[in-house]
């Protein structure tokens, strides 16, 4: 099983220590990069698949493991898309 396909399993199993860094991982395998939103943005992040389409949250704070309702939304936005 790839490194992509253990994460998708990991994150569909809505587990209560995904981190931040994994999920960085698991979007990179869907072309979907990081971007800044300036110095005002505050905790909150954007992913873009350099077309236009962006999934955005709050980067969780003060740990690095995301919180469950961030888990939900990020398999809802890979959901919508096609990617899961």
């Amino acid at each position: 099983m790839s490194k992509k396909e253990k994460l998708t399993v990991r994150l569909l199993s809505r587990p209560k220590d995904f981190t931040f860094d994994e999920l960085i991982t698991l979007l990179g395998f869907f072309q979907y990069k990081q971007v800044s939103l300036g110095k005002t943005s505050g905790s909150r992040v954007a992913f873009s698949n350099g077309e236009g389409d962006f999934i955005r949250f709050h980067k969780p704070h003060p740990r690095n493991i995301l919180k469950p309702y961030q888990v939900a939304d990020v398999i809802t936005a890979l959901q919508e898309r096609g990617l899961l």
